[in-house]
């Protein structure tokens, strides 16, 4: 018996417009461009489009998976645990499980990252989410959030929201 998730094997390339673009937190687009099915759960890739002068999503910490954002175009502010950060393009941030982290973009021009989720499975909570196109009860995030192994803390959001006039 093969205990092996099922991996895509056909190899392929996508193009700037290739994958699935979804509203993500109604903040932010997202583009799925390779998730857990295809890589047999290995990572996750996913381009965010964050535009200027908005928080990307809540406070977080995710007890399963790391990130990897890497700064395609524009700045991307984040909050790593304690320690405020600006990454520009062709920069990487990393974002480990278990650590407290946000991030939004600072600048007057529209950011885009790649972020790799490894191994994958947070992708479908920004999946389910998109699916809501910003439209889902923020008392109900921290249930939804706790399915995907996540946490979410409002009260330091809002700070980091008015600290950088930020709209969220």
């Amino acid at each position: 018996m093969n205990d092996k998730k099922e991996v895509t094997k056909a190899a392929r390339v996508l193009g700037p417009k290739d994958g699935v673009v979804m509203g993500g937190t109604g903040a932010r687009s997202d583009r799925f461009m390779i998730d857990g099915k295809e890589s047999g759960g290995g990572f996750a890739l996913i381009e965010h489009t964050v535009p200027p002068h908005v928080l990307a999503g809540p406070l977080h910490r995710h007890a399963r998976e790391d990130e990897y954002s890497f700064v395609l175009e524009g700045q991307l502010g984040a909050l790593l645990g304690e320690e405020e950060v600006v990454a520009q393009a062709g920069d990487l941030v990393f974002k480990p499980r278990n650590q407290w982290h946000t991030f939004w973009n600072p600048g007057d021009v529209p950011t885009r990252i790649l972020e790799i989720i490894s191994p994958a499975g947070l992708e479908e909570f920004f999946r389910e989410l998109g699916a809501l196109e910003g439209k889902f009860d923020p008392a109900t995030l921290p249930a939804f959030a706790a399915r995907y192994g996540a946490e979410v803390d409002f009260e330091r959001t809002f700070s980091i929201v008015e600290r950088h006039r930020l709209k969220f």
